[in-house]
């Protein structure tokens, strides 16, 4: 064989390696996470100085936007411009993507070969070597650029899906973290596997410190016992409400089995979302219809009962007071009054109750309302260790309403608190009165006593309901009480945590 075409193949041997160490080093580049761009940069310099052309130039194809983007060049002034092309173009460049192999268009300085980068199924870019090569003739810079293009539209697929990997894998994380539901999702061994921030907050931990835990150190033992006995690994959805566990409030949880493409169990997927406040208005308003049905039930009777009651209170006064013969009895006779008259009370507080007594509304001074409550509240505690303390705002506006009923509900909530209170040592009672959203005076009263246990909260409202001894109560003060708010307008629930009890009363801010 003649030496020059020996030393033709030498020379093109050690091209080729060349061509492929510069290859390796750039995938190397690129996994070693210095960039895809920074690993276009240094390899179109190097393909540029192999070759002997005049510009090496790496455009990627942006399916979105549908243009070609200049992602590397070896000449620092084309690359500084960052330009970009319509793939509606139709120059050399664009028509460059849609060959099926290398084209050199052009001769000597003016040469340019356009390479096609293709993936599996999509259009990558195109590779673009300009002028005339010093170190291979143009059939070989054609045959070289074959491989050149090949591995090269390897490599950046490889990063592109990856980087695609990760931006969807970026987008799951963000939307499981948007998420307001509290999420976690175990293995088979009911372990936390995942769990996104919403529920991480609630517990007061981070993600990193919870996964791999056992699901009752994250949920609590009552969810994560629910979970594991009611719920099997293969099978459908299930709900249960839960209250006054870890999380606190009132959880609604569903668990759903967690399966592989084969169908086989790999854990479970537990959603919670907080439902006090539903739960609320839900108890709310099944107290209104049950207050409202059972009010027009008590007026009816109460009519019934007003019209003798005040007849025998009539002839029983007439009696003490203008029959002689009734002397001797007079103390039997008085008790009897009295009791009648306890009696027509009770039945006038029904009426109040169920609201078939209406009330004559005039606007009410939230300011004099309050400072007449806690005076005549405040005399007669003061052989008493119950303070009152009053916070909040001042110089609020005026409610509509009846004076003396209010005044009666703001009584019946304090009187309620000094016997809550009972033998506390520093008892004292909060009032505190403000401004919501420009409508409606919130008006807070709150004690530190023992509170009200969880069983006895539901029911405070609910009339002749007493938790006191036989005869040192009738259950009517709280109904009556929101009776009246109800009848003004207004709103009245009330809390416990244990550390005492509060009573939140709401009333429209008057026209």
């Amino acid at each position: 064989m003649d030496s020059p075409v020996i030393e033709r193949i030498s020379r093109e041997l050690a091209l080729r390696k060349r061509l492929q160490d510069t290859l390796l080093a750039f995938s190397r580049g690129v996994s070693a996470r210095l960039g895809l761009e920074t690993g276009l940069e240094a390899l179109a310099a190097e393909v540029n100085t192999l070759f002997g052309t005049s510009r090496t130039s790496v455009w990627l194809h942006d399916r979105r936007a549908k243009t070609l983007r200049l992602a590397a060049s070896s000449d620092p002034r084309e690359a500084a411009g960052s330009p970009r092309i319509s793939t509606d173009d139709d120059g050399i460049i664009t028509r460059g993507l849609r060959l099926d192999g290398p084209q050199i268009t052009g001769a000597g300085a003016a040469q340019t070969l356009v390479a096609p980068l293709r993936g599996w199924r999509r259009a990558l870019g195109t590779l673009v070597i300009e002028g005339s090569p010093g170190q291979v003739d143009s059939g070989q810079l054609a045959e070289l650029s074959i491989d050149l293009a090949r591995q090269l539209s390897i490599s950046i697929e490889s990063v592109v899906v990856l980087d695609e990997l990760i931006r969807q894998h970026r987008l799951l994380e963000d939307t499981f973290d948007a998420l307001d539901d509290m999420v976690i999702v175990t293995d088979r061994d009911d372990r936390a596997v995942q769990l996104n921030g919403a529920l991480a907050a609630r517990v007061g931990a981070t993600r990193k410190h919870l996964v791999d835990h056992p699901l009752d150190a994250v949920v609590g033992s009552s969810i994560a016992r629910w979970v594991t006995s009611a719920t099997p690994l293969a099978g459908t959805p299930d709900t249960q409400e839960f209250g006054g566990g870890t999380l606190g409030g009132v959880i609604s949880a569903t668990v759903t089995p967690l399966v592989t493409p084969h169908g086989e169990p790999a854990g479970r997927v537990l959603v919670m979302r907080d439902v006090s406040e539903q739960v609320s208005l839900r108890q709310r308003v099944t107290q209104a219809e049950k207050l409202a049905s059972l009010g027009q039930f008590i007026a009816g009777i109460a009519h019934e009962l007003s019209n003798p009651l005040q007849s025998v209170l009539g002839h029983l006064e007439l009696m003490l007071y203008e029959d002689a013969h009734a002397a001797a009895h007079r103390n039997q006779l008085r008790r009897a009054f009295q009791d009648v008259d306890r009696a027509a009370k009770i039945v006038r507080n029904l009426l109040v109750f169920s609201g078939a007594q209406r009330v004559t509304r005039k606007r009410v001074s939230v300011d004099d309302l309050l400072t007449h409550v806690i005076a005549a509240r405040q005399l007669g505690l003061q052989r008493t260790s119950v303070e009152i303390v009053r916070t909040g705002e001042t110089g609020l506006p005026d409610v509509s309403g009846d004076v003396g009923q209010l005044q009666q509900v703001l009584m019946n909530v304090m009187l309620n608190a000094e016997q809550s209170i009972g033998e506390v040592a520093e008892g004292r009672i909060t009032i505190s009165a403000n401004l919501e959203n420009e409508k409606r005076v919130r008006i807070v009263i709150s004690d530190n006593g023992p509170g009200i246990p969880a069983d006895v909260l539901p029911r405070i409202f609910d009339p002749f309901f007493t938790t006191k001894d036989a005869g040192k109560g009738t259950g009517l003060g709280l109904a009556i009480t929101h009776g009246i708010v109800h009848e003004h307008g207004g709103t009245i629930s009330a809390a416990s945590d244990g550390n005492g009890a509060t009573f939140t009363l709401e009333f429209p801010v008057a026209d």
